[in-house]
């Protein structure tokens, strides 16, 4: 299989997993805010799985960018098998540490959160989900690891169905706020089940010690990012929640999930990324090919916030009532954000691959610094739009200075126009943003940049074509 058509496969089959995955979350969602009015309650289960994400960062230890990264190393399958067995060994342990952490200080957590001792039985709920969690996310690595695309459809598919079938009757007849909570709980049990036992002969030997050390020897130095991707994704609902009310966040963190629509484009191209990083991190053309690959997904990512742009204010008018309709305030800001995360993750991956993992932490510390300071800048100014604005700038400023370090050491080269189409959309941004033009104005501004990126690539996919054309040709030939 050739490296374009293995990216190009992972990249819609795992779309179409994520997509599967998203689209109940996205039908249910009016129904489940219409189920819970008050935008409290939505804002306090959104802090508490904050709580569950910052403690998986800690849990995992970067053991599952490690396991992906030395898998490929040997192909002796005593190796391999080795690698899953002191990964999950090690998580084992430090998931242990992590969610007891929590359980112990949930009281002082439930006071720093939300100013009172009273959330703390949801906080030992959320430390047992640590724990849960951070062993399913590394039983499911030899999935995606072996590229086993079609299981991932299917659980995705089911998972969303699980959720909200157990969540949505607790929310009706027995506690919103339960119900939000122990829906997530109980789908991370089904996944750590159904991903053990089609896995669990990949962990079948005991810690390698050796091995341990040299998986922790990759894996810690990523926490740090993980951590930093914390702070761009999750520390701004805290301060939202302390600075403006939890029913603040509650509107935030229904706009965010409408704005996860772009995440179907991110972890579409997430789901496969890993596994074509660094299976072909061995090829001669490996910069020049991931120079080509970080330029079509900015051309697409640019191109599909320009499509949805100007319908943002209707979609929230139609899906939502009352104060979630101002979540259109965020998704702007929101939806871009996952894609420019993605462009990072290209450049990511090759400071993994020639072992300079360091080069992430710093370049992700750096936006995520700008991301607290403006938050605290704008929120009082700016409320939620402030929020939101401050996540997408510290994005921002995060793939600015990667890629500046890439191309300085030649790991990314960067066209004339790549930046011309960025300057581009960059100004058509910060012109919808001040003018608050009208939808028809808007859609032709919006159509006018399409047409003009499309322009501007079109030699590039007339090859891309023709190159598919003639594959399917010498297939057909050869039948």
């Amino acid at each position: 299989m050739s490296r374009l058509k293995l990216l190009i496969e992972n990249f819609f089959v795992y779309g179409f997993a994520n997509i599967a995955a998203k689209i109940v979350p996205l039908i249910m969602l009016p129904i489940v805010t219409r189920l819970v009015p008050d935008t409290s309650i939505y804002g306090i289960n959104d802090v508490l799985h904050v709580v569950v994400s910052f403690g998986l960062a800690l849990a995992i230890l970067g053991m599952s960018d490690a396991m992906f990264r030395l898998y490929f190393e040997k192909d002796n399958l005593d190796y391999k098998n080795e690698i899953c067995s002191s990964t999950l060994r090690v998580v084992l342990r430090s998931g242990i540490i992590v969610a007891a952490t929590v359980i112990i200080l949930s009281k002082p957590l439930s006071r720093a959160f939300f100013g009172i001792d009273g959330y703390y039985p949801w906080l030992i709920l959320m430390g047992i989900q640590i724990f849960i969690s951070a062993v399913g996310s590394i039983i499911k690595a030899p999935t995606r690891i072996q590229n086993k695309r079609k299981i991932f459809v299917i659980v995705n598919v089911l998972n969303p169905i699980i959720s909200y079938s157990i969540s949505v009757p607790f929310i009706i007849f027995i506690d919103p706020l339960f119900g939000l909570v122990f829906g997530a709980f109980s789908t991370s049990i089904v996944d750590l089940v159904i991903f053990w036992i089609l896995n669990r002969k990949w962990f079948k030997t005991r810690l390698n010690k050796k091995l341990a050390r040299e998986l922790l020897a990759f894996g810690l130095p990523l926490v740090p990012t993980f951590l930093i991707y914390w702070v761009f994704n999750s520390f701004d609902r805290i301060m939202i929640s302390n600075m403006i009310g939890p029913s603040y966040n509650g509107i935030y963190a229904v706009g965010a999930k409408v704005a996860q629509i772009s995440q179907l484009i991110y972890t579409a191209f997430a789901g496969g990324w890993q596994y074509f990083a660094f299976s072909t991190m061995r090829d001669k053309d490996y910069s020049q090919m991931m120079s080509k690959i970080w330029r079509f997904l900015a051309a697409i990512s640019f191109i599909g916030w320009a499509a949805v742009y100007p319908f943002n204010e209707l979609i929230f008018n139609l899906l939502f009532e009352g104060d979630y309709v101002n979540g259109s305030q965020v998704f702007p800001y929101l939806f871009l954000s996952p894609l420019l995360l993605m462009l990072y993750q290209i450049i990511g991956s090759q400071f993994q691959v020639i072992r300079q993992t360091y080069w992430s932490p710093i370049c992700l510390s750096t936006g995520a610094v700008v991301n607290v300071l403006l938050n605290l800048f704008l929120i009082p100014r700016m409320g939620i739009e402030g929020a939101a604005l401050a996540t997408l700038l510290g994005y921002a400023t995060t793939v600015l200075f990667a890629s500046s370090i890439a191309s300085y050491k030649k790991l990314l080269v960067f066209e004339k126009k790549t930046i011309a189409n960025i300057l581009l959309f960059s100004c058509l941004m910060i012109f919808k943003r001040l003018t608050e033009p009208g939808i028809l104005v808007s859609s032709f501004l919006s159509l006018a940049y399409i047409l003009i990126t499309l322009l501007t690539y079109k030699k590039d996919i007339s090859e891309m074509i023709n190159r598919f054309l003639r594959r399917k040709a010498v297939r057909k030939e050869g039948i």
